[in-house]
C-alpha cells in the first residue's frame, strides 16, 4: 500500500508529455509572485498585516484586476495585476504595464517572421503553434503592428544625426513595385559606417529613380539633420548618386563597387571565356598597391584585345580612378570598401519579401515595412575591422597604399 510521501511524490513528477504546459504553469506562477512581492514594497508590508507606525504608507490591497493573458518567447501565461488604493499616483507595475499583451522579445519576433517570408495569413497558425492555443496574436495584431511601423519609420526619418561620426557611406537603390503604382519605385537606402566600428542604416527613401534629384535630396536631407560629409562613398555605376553627392558632400571622395564593374564587363565577353575573365578581373582589387592593380589591369586589356574584346578593354578604363580610391584608406578596411555589400547582402534577403511588397497599395506602405525588416537584418551586421583606424581616417589622417602617409614618410627615410 503507497503512503502519502509516494503518492504526492507521483503527482507532482513531470512526463515528457506535460513539460510545455508544467513549465509555463512554473513561469505564470513566477510572475503572480513577482507582482505580489512588487506591491509589498511599495506599501511596506505583507499581506494580511497591519499598517504600523503614523508615517506608514496609507496605500493598501483592493483584490486584483481581471485575468490578463501575457505571451512570452516560451509560450502565454495568465496573470493579475494586484490593484492598490490609496495612493497619490496611479501605480503603475514596472513588471506588467498597463496594456501589455506580450513581451518585447514576442515585438521583436513579428518582423523576424515577415522577413524570413511569413504571409500575413500564416501569421495566426504559426504564432500559435510558437507561442500556445492562448496566445492573443493573430493577423491582425500584424496589421495593427503594421501601422505602428509606419509612425516610427515616420518618427526614425526626422531624428537627428549630430552625434553619428560618419566615416563610410554605402548607398544603392532596389526597385519595390506596389499593386496601385504604374511604375516601380526606387528605394534609396543609405548605410553608414561609424567611427566605432557599427554599420547602421541612416535613410531609406522612396523616389521616382535613382536620378540626381532623388539622391540629392537624400544627401541634403541627411546634412540638414546634422551628419557630417562622410570620408568615402561607396555605390555602384548609378550617375545619379555621384553628381546628387557632389551637390551636397563635394569634400567625399567616391568609391565604386568592383562586383557591379565585374558583371558589367563579363557581358562584353562571349560566355565560354567568362571564367578565366573573371578569375583575372577578381584578382586587380586584392592587389596589394594601387600601381600593382594598375599592372593587372594592363595584363587584362591585353588578353581581351588578343582576342578581340575590345569593348571589355575599354570599359574595365573607364572611371579608373574612382575604383582604386579605396587604396587610400587603411588596408584593415578594405574588405569593406572594395563593394557596396554592405546594402546588397542583406537587400539579397529582403528582396524576397520586396518582391510580396505587391500587395501593398502605395509605395509608401511597403517603405515602412521594408525600414523595418532592415533594422531586424542591421542586428547581423559585421562591425567594421580596426575602430581605432576608423577613428583617424574620421580625424583626416591620409593614407597611401593602406598606411598612414607620414608613417610611410618616416620608414622612407629610415
Amino acid at each position: 500500500m503507497k503512503d502519502g510521501n509516494t503518492k504526492q511524490k507521483e503527482a507532482s513528477r513531470v512526463c515528457w508529455g506535460e513539460l510545455e504546459s508544467w513549465v509555463r504553469g512554473q513561469v505564470q506562477g513566477l510572475i503572480q509572485n513577482l507582482l505580489e512581492e512588487e506591491v509589498t514594497e511599495l506599501i511596506g508590508r505583507q499581506r494580511h498585516e497591519r499598517r504600523c507606525g503614523v508615517d506608514a504608507p496609507e496605500a493598501y490591497r483592493n483584490g486584483h484586476a481581471k485575468p490578463r493573458r501575457l505571451t512570452l518567447s516560451s509560450g502565454t501565461v495568465t496573470v493579475r495585476r494586484p490593484r492598490v488604493r490609496n495612493l497619490e499616483e496611479r501605480f503603475e507595475s514596472r513588471i506588467l504595464p498597463l496594456f501589455v499583451r506580450r513581451t518585447r522579445a514576442v515585438a521583436d519576433l513579428l518582423p523576424e517572421l515577415y522577413l524570413h517570408g511569413l504571409s500575413l495569413g500564416d501569421f495566426d497558425l504559426a504564432l500559435r503553434g510558437l507561442l500556445g492555443e492562448k496566445a492573443p496574436l493573430s493577423a491582425s495584431t500584424v496589421s495593427r503592428l503594421k501601422e505602428k511601423w509606419q509612425g516610427e519609420y515616420g518618427v526614425w526619418s526626422c531624428r537627428r544625426l549630430d552625434e553619428l561620426e560618419v566615416v563610410f557611406l554605402w548607398v544603392d537603390g532596389v526597385y519595390v513595385k506596389a499593386g496601385l503604382e504604374k511604375d516601380k519605385a526606387a528605394l534609396l537606402v543609405a548605410v553608414a559606417g561609424l567611427s566605432d566600428g557599427r554599420k547602421v542604416l541612416v535613410a531609406m527613401n522612396a523616389g521616382h529613380r535613382e536620378s540626381e534629384d532623388s539622391w540629392s535630396a537624400l544627401l541634403r536631407d541627411l546634412r540638414e539633420r546634422g551628419m557630417n560629409a562622410p570620408r568615402l562613398v561607396l555605390g555602384d555605376g548609378n550617375l545619379g548618386i555621384w553628381a546628387g553627392l557632389r551637390n551636397v558632400f563635394p569634400e567625399a571622395e567616391e568609391q565604386r563597387c568592383w562586383n557591379h564593374r565585374i558583371v558589367n564587363i563579363l557581358t562584353k565577353i562571349p560566355k565560354r571565356s567568362q571564367p578565366q575573365a573573371r578569375m583575372m578581373l577578381r584578382a586587380i582589387p586584392y592587389a596589394d598597391t594601387a600601381e600593382e592593380a594598375t599592372r593587372l589591369k594592363g595584363v587584362f586589356q591585353k588578353w581581351c584585345r588578343a582576342r578581340g574584346l575590345h569593348p571589355a578593354a575599354e570599359l574595365i578604363d573607364r572611371d579608373w580612378e574612382r575604383m582604386v580610391t579605396f587604396y587610400r584608406f587603411p588596408k584593415d578596411h578594405w574588405r569593406h570598401l572594395r563593394t557596396s555589400n554592405a546594402i546588397e547582402s542583406p537587400f539579397a534577403f529582403l528582396r524576397l519579401r520586396t518582391d510580396a511588397a505587391k500587395r501593398f497599395k502605395k509605395v509608401e506602405n511597403a517603405t515602412a515595412v521594408i525600414y523595418k525588416m532592415f533594422l531586424v537584418a542591421e542586428r547581423r551586421f559585421r562591425k567594421l575591422n580596426s575602430p581605432e583606424l576608423l577613428k583617424e581616417v574620421f580625424l583626416g589622417v591620409t593614407f597611401h597604399n593602406g598606411m598612414p602617409v607620414k608613417r610611410q614618410q618616416t620608414e622612407a627615410a629610415a
